[in-house]
């Protein structure tokens, strides 16, 4: 079983929990939030993260690398505001008053978790805004940090080695570096039907997401609707895999109309041009972050690359990602790795 897998087994475990107040949909619509998490309603149990009957959790088939973060998510959509048409290429177009959730935790040691922080992005009348919450140390409660946080923590990779982390909650501010859409309007990034569109326990996600009123509906041919694979999923062939982790980490930056558009590399799933993927193209702007390399992906030669050098570096004014890493995705430089040494045979 995945990361991404264990992590929605245990959300939709969590289901099981007792059924507390509803969600307080006044908290979701203020022009800033309650002090504490709790307030909100989203969790009958803070504790143990058991959702409200209401709040649905959800994965993604390529997420974000956040320092081997495990990620929970769950989305919470007012009964009264009915679910979110189908797109087929965009985001869920989620009503006002609906809030995706998202809990970074980490491995305790003692076969559990210790959550680190719960993001929430809430639609609103005036649009999407998030919200930073940091957890306590009893596991009970997470405040609002409105200014963000640095935390020092020890992550566990996949192998079973642990690295060191510089972990940083965002400002709220700082979330709008990468959650901007091609309208320039701050919006969430993740829950696409192609990310959304993956196999679990019982059956496809979408469909539960159709039964739990998130989604209005799904086309009668399940075969056309879109799916971005999982990049850890080794069946997949390997183009495949390292489009969908460049999607996942870069795409929703280097991509036409986005905040890394005049780069003119764009990472982006749907991308078919192989110069805007970054083949035999070289850099916009030279600099330090180019490493003296002329092209952004040389066919067969990953050290002479641009796109894996500066994915494989934690300097600030090197590495990409800019944000939300402060150490080196292995398991992603090898794909990567492997993906441009391909290209060449």
């Amino acid at each position: 079983m995945t990361r991404r897998s264990k992590a929605l087994a245990v959300a939709l475990a969590l289901l099981a929990g007792p059924v507390a107040a509803e969600v307080n949909d006044g908290a979701l619509a203020a022009s800033r939030p309650p002090a504490n998490l709790s307030e909100i309603g989203l969790f009958d149990d803070m504790a143990a993260m058991t959702p409200n009957a209401a709040v649905v959790p959800y994965t993604i088939s390529a997420p974000l690398f956040t320092d081997y973060a495990l990620k929970y998510r769950f989305v919470y959509v007012p009964a009264s505001a009915g679910p979110a048409a189908y797109q087929g290429e965009d985001v869920l177009d989620l009503p006002v008053g609906s809030v995706l959730v998202k809990t970074f935790a980490y491995p305790d040691g003692a076969g559990g978790i210790h959550r680190v922080e719960t993001r929430l992005l809430i639609h609103q009348e005036a649009g999407w805004k998030a919200w930073p919450y940091v957890w306590n140390e009893a596991q009970d409660e997470a405040e609002l940090k409105v200014a963000g946080k640095d935390l020092a923590l020890t992550a566990t990779r996949p192998d079973g080695s642990t690295v060191d982390v510089a972990y940083h909650v965002p400002n709220v501010n700082q979330c709008k570096g990468c959650h901007v859409g091609t309208d320039g309007a701050f919006r969430p990034i993740g829950p696409k039907v192609r990310n959304l569109n993956l196999l679990e326990e019982g059956g496809n996600q979408l469909d539960r997401l159709l039964a739990a009123g998130i989604i209005a509906e799904l086309p009668a041919d399940r075969a056309s609707i879109p799916a971005t694979p999982s990049f850890t999923d080794e069946a997949v062939p390997l183009e495949a895999r390292a489009r969908a982790y460049l999607d996942a980490n870069c795409g929703h930056c280097h991509a036409p109309g986005r905040p890394a558009d005049t780069s003119g590399l764009y990472l982006n799933w749907d991308e078919d041009r192989a110069i805007h993927r970054g083949i035999m193209k070289p850099p916009v702007a030279a600099g330090r972050g180019s490493g003296g390399f002329d092209y952004d992906i040389v066919p067969g030669d990953p050290d002479h690359s641009i796109l894996l050098y500066r994915l494989d570096s934690t300097d600030p004014g090197i590495m990409m990602p800019e944000l939300g890493r402060s150490t080196i995705d292995q398991e992603g430089v090898a794909l990567i790795r492997a993906y441009i040494e391909a290209l060449g045979s």
